[in-house]
């Protein structure tokens, strides 16, 4: 039985500046470490199970506060977990809405996803075979040329992703996640404050293109009305503020973003250039995970980039839901996660 914890609130969740037990929540009562210092936390006792999580009496402050850790630690790691597809829906729209995202927002459907009477549209099949993991992905190129958000291509991008992996290979496979607070924090403070006056277009020209070469239609809507057409096109601030946290974290990524909007060609090339190396090459503020069968994660796109490794030859699997969350803003007034953490830069 899942303990209640003492407040029962399912507002959103203040900005938390202290570690540990105030992070965790009630989730501090569950066997768990933290992966790396500044990225992921894994509950590897599969007696935590999500599905009864769901159920418990006090769900709503269990998957808020599980919202707020994810936010703060960007991804967090579930072992062997027996969560249904239909369960993991209902948990990927309540960490949204309990962690305040906008009424309008609920699920993604992805702009290739084919919708199957098993799943439904709500659900992306992350495969070896093809699809949105292949879309785009070259043979013989570096493998640090995977790093991205989720969607950052939409009007609305998400807020939280979940992906729970059934079938693997025996070896190989992993994912890696990068913490967007730390690659702010690394940063020069004049830096910091050129690039917080900065925006970027993301695009998603890659799923039009594969659209296009198998005779798919883009999905529209796409979990928001805001997110409807087929130019897969958007704005966002280079440094993004994170709304559950409060921290300032870099929002471009390799995968999406293509121009810096306010300089010009070249300038926009180096700078990205610079920054999709900042978050592929400090492997001091990433975590790479070796999936087993069943394995979940959730990771906030707000503030975390991650990619996965093609090492293997095997068949692998896996089905993720995503959460749409707010439009992306930056808040001057924020705070760097080493700033207001109390920690030393």
């Amino acid at each position: 039985m899942v303990a209640a914890p003492s407040d029962s609130s399912s507002s959103r969740p203040a900005s938390l500046v202290s570690p540990d037990d105030a992070i965790l929540g009630s989730w501090a009562q569950y066997p768990q470490y933290e992966c790396e210092p500044h990225i992921g936390t894994h509950f590897n006792d599969p007696s935590v199970q999500l599905s009864a999580i769901l159920k418990a009496p006090n769900a709503d402050q269990l998957i808020k506060d599980l919202a707020t850790l994810v936010s703060h630690r960007g991804v967090v790691f579930f072992s062997a977990q027996d969560l249904t597809v239909q369960e993991q829906l209902e948990l990927g729209k309540r960490l949204g809405k309990l962690s305040g995202n906008p009424e309008s927002s609920g699920l993604h459907r992805h702009p290739i996803s084919e919708e199957t009477p098993e799943l439904g549209a709500d659900v992306s099949v992350i495969s070896s075979m093809g699809g949105i993991a292949k879309a785009g992905y070259r043979e013989k190129t570096r493998a640090s040329d995977g790093w991205h958000t989720d969607i950052s291509f939409e009007t609305v991008p998400s807020d939280y992703s979940l992906l729970k992996m059934h079938t693997l290979p025996s070896t190989g496979g992993d994912t890696l996640w990068a913490s967007g607070y730390e690659a702010y924090d690394k940063l020069s403070p004049a830096f910091q404050k050129f690039l917080e006056g900065l925006t970027a277009v993301h695009s998603g020209e890659i799923f039009r293109e594969y659209a296009k070469k198998f005779d798919l239609k883009i999905n529209d809507p796409r979990g928001s009305p805001d997110n409807s057409g087929v130019d897969l096109t958007a704005i966002h601030p280079v440094i993004r503020t994170n709304p559950v946290t409060g921290f300032k974290s870099v929002f471009v990524n390799r995968g999406f973003t293509k121009r810096i909007v306010e300089l010009a060609p070249d300038e926009s090339n180096n700078l990205l250039d610079y920054l999709f190396r900042h978050i592929a090459e400090n492997h001091d503020f990433q975590v790479r995970y070796k999936w087993k069968s069943n394995d979940l994660a959730i990771w906030d796109n707000r503030s975390a980039f991650h990619t996965a490794t093609h090492d293997y030859t095997a068949f692998r699997q896996g089905n993720r839901v995503v959460s749409i969350g707010e439009k992306p803003f930056f808040d001057p007034n924020s705070k760097s996660r080493r700033e207001a953490l109390g920690m030393p830069n």
